[in-house]
């Protein structure tokens, strides 16, 4: 009981800290960030809100300036029940990705970071989905 009080207290200060401290937001066109909202409405992203690692991928979102739904994986039984049979674990970060009538889910912070930006890490106008340029 006590071990979770610490967890949850030290998960808000470091909600509060990412807070403080979020960087600016990745400046696109407008039609550029029209593709890359087009293409971040195949995805969510199954979270905690005060997990550390969640922490840690929202705020690479936030830099990225990624529109992706955020959906409450501890408080939320549908989200919960949907991350665990569909996904296959309760885990999170989680990044659900739907295409080609087929959904991905992919764990790991690290991991969902590193797709995300090498998907849409620049502003050049060359959204890329499933490697290849949209256009």
């Amino acid at each position: 009981m006590i071990l979770k009080a610490v967890r949850e207290g030290l998960g808000r200060l470091i909600v509060f800290i990412d807070w403080a401290t979020r960087p600016k937001p990745l400046a696109r066109s407008a039609e550029e960030q029209e593709l890359v909202d087009q293409a971040t409405r195949a995805m969510s992203l199954y979270q905690f809100y005060a997990c550390p690692f969640c922490v840690r991928t929202r705020r690479a979102m936030h830099r990225l300036n990624l529109n992706i739904e955020v959906r409450d994986a501890q408080n939320d039984p549908k989200h919960r029940e949907a991350l665990s049979q569909e996904g296959g674990a309760l885990q999170v970060p989680c990044l659900r990705i739907d295409e080609d009538e087929a959904s991905t889910w992919m764990y790991e912070s690290a991991d969902i970071i590193a797709y995300l930006e090498k998907r849409f890490g620049s502003a050049t106008g060359e959204t890329q989905s499933s490697g290849a340029k949209a256009g």
